[in-house]
């Protein structure tokens, strides 16, 4: 691994050109939507937490759109435990008293966010492709569909449905062809997809997350109930593959190739900073068309690269000597 070579320099230099079109934008202290500054009458440790759950309330009103997320399962003791998201703080004065300035981690409370069911939030998830198809061997609509998809809303998942004028080949997404799910991330911006062909009461399911191919079968007395079953069958599973963020913080190799361009470089930062996981990306090397990352993230690196590849952006690459995981950047 050469660190740094001239291609990547350049490739460095456009990216910072792209800037504003294609980075995450960094905020100044303060005008972050994840950044506040409350008064505070002391220093004492009992302020400061009170300071932190009066901040975070704040942040995850502006996160949540504005949102009123009190009544919400979960949001007081979110609170309570509102120095766990806590990125850095200081206290300065302010007149005649003291502020606290207060800068919580954005993936944590996007994930935050998520998990006290905001639907369209920075940390929502990606829909799943459903292609289901009859008996007949032709694509179920939306109304034949309606108690997979109930199921899975009812579970904070929702989804799309597929073209059946230009669908992609079922076979391609079984096999996860990388050009497939591109094709699928460009229509529908997401790496799930669930396949399923219905039979006599019966059926076979197989749900497409990364390039992973996860298989089982169900029966049940009527298609509803078949349906339904498919739909909480499809949302278990994605959630024993990717809701592992954990309590603790661990650091990763991730490398990642498929990198052509400054735009892609760029993008890839979008989706790594953007995912609920990830507290910090370091690019370390490249090596022609891939690059080494030092990420640090609440969750460890298998189910770290089976969550960003649900983004439909990239797809599970084979093992890369001296790295914890290994993805593919689509185009």
């Amino acid at each position: 691994m050469r660190l740094l070579p001239m291609r990547l320099l350049h490739l460095f230099a456009l990216a910072l050109l792209l800037g504003c079109a294609a980075l995450p934008t960094l905020h100044a202290q303060g005008t972050s939507p994840y950044s506040v500054t409350v008064p505070v009458p002391d220093t004492s440790d009992t302020q400061r937490s009170d300071a932190f759950a009066t901040a975070l309330s704040q942040v995850l009103a502006r996160v949540a759109g504005g949102q009123d997320l009190r009544g919400r399962a979960g949001y007081d003791d979110a609170l309570k435990n509102a120095a766990a998201l806590v990125r850095r703080f200081q206290y300065a004065r302010a007149g005649n008293g003291i502020s606290l300035s207060v800068d919580f981690e954005p993936g944590a409370v996007r994930h935050l966010v998520s998990t006290l069911g905001v639907v369209g939030s920075a940390g929502a998830k990606p829909p799943v492709l459903l292609m289901v198809r009859g008996s007949d061997g032709q694509l179920l609509d939306k109304g034949a569909l309606a108690g997979l998809a109930k199921a899975a809303t009812a579970r904070g998942y929702e989804v799309a449905y597929a073209d059946p004028a230009n669908a992609p080949a079922a076979a391609k997404v079984d096999a996860a062809d990388p050009a497939t799910l591109a094709a699928i991330n460009q229509q529908y911006h997401t790496g799930l997809v669930l396949l399923g062909s219905l039979h006599d009461g019966s059926a076979d399911w197989t749900l497409v997350s990364g390039g992973k191919a996860q298989r089982w079968s169900g029966k049940a007395a009527s298609t509803d109930a078949l349906l339904a079953d498919a739909g909480n069958g499809m949302v278990d599973r994605i959630g024993r593959q990717l809701n592992v963020i954990g309590a603790t913080v661990s650091t990763e190799k991730l490398w990642v190739n498929g990198l052509d361009s400054a735009m892609d470089y760029a993008n890839l930062l979008n989706v790594l900073r953007n995912d609920p996981s990830v507290r910090s990306v370091e690019t370390l090397g490249a090596e022609n068309d891939g690059m080494l990352f030092e990420v640090k993230a609440a969750m460890p690196a298998d189910a770290l690269a089976a969550n960003l590849a649900a983004s439909g952006r990239l797809i599970r690459g084979p093992a890369h000597p001296g790295t914890d995981a290994s993805l593919r950047w689509l185009k």
